[in-house]
């Protein structure tokens, strides 16, 4: 695989650290969870998986293109999502705590929490950004095919969202409780992944 083990190293443990930290995306798996069990869970984690999916090929179909007609552009993009990684992670730390778990009383099925996953991801532009500021900084134009570099990175990265949202689903009723009750837990774990993305920013930031 034409990956740096450094890069591919940082990669995975920051995936997995921003993965764990309660999102939009976790809440709205332990929302599906919640009302329609652990099927419906689990469904609404794969329709934010292939959502996610078309992000990420989308990402390394036009960046790949770009990078190889324009090779100053890589930089420039990875300065621009360095930023953007130090951005989101100053605004994870300043609403830290603030998501809230709900659970009504409407139950859902698994076929409309897979279509709504994939829906509610699909039109989320944050994530368009992200795909864009988040992969490139961990492809080296050095090892040439940016194309496998950006779809292994993907792979990963959906897998890993894969396997902890969908044990989110899975065990949503319980999860969903004990986030409701520890804010000062959330509060922590925005913290911590808000300080890693800024330092992710700033590192990579200054890398040349």
């Amino acid at each position: 695989m034409p990956l740096d083990p450094h890069l591919l190293a940082a990669f995975t443990v920051t995936t997995i650290i921003a993965t764990v930290a309660p999102g939009p995306d976790m809440l709205f798996v332990l929302s599906a969870g919640m009302r329609g069990g652990p099927r419906a869970g689990l469904l609404a984690t794969c329709g934010i998986a292939t959502s996610e999916t078309i992000h990420v090929l989308i990402a390394a179909a036009g960046l790949s293109a770009l990078f190889t007609a324009v090779p100053a552009a890589f930089t420039a993009l990875r300065v621009a999502g360095a930023v953007y990684l130090a951005y989101l992670g100053i605004q994870m730390i300043r609403r830290r705590g603030t998501l809230i778990v709900t659970a009504d009383d409407a139950t859902i099925s698994g076929r409309r929490a897979y279509v709504s996953g994939v829906l509610t991801n699909l039109a989320n532009p944050k994530m368009i950004a992200f795909s864009v500021a988040f992969l490139p900084q961990f492809v080296d134009p050095a090892l040439g095919t940016l194309w496998l570099q950006f779809t292994a990175l993907g792979a990963i990265l959906i897998t890993l969202e894969f396997l902890i949202d969908g044990s989110v689903g899975v065990f949503a009723a319980h999860l969903g409780t004990r986030l409701r009750r520890r804010l000062t837990l959330r509060r922590h774990i925005d913290t911590a992944t808000g300080g890693i993305l800024i330092a992710l920013g700033l590192r990579l930031a200054a890398h040349r």
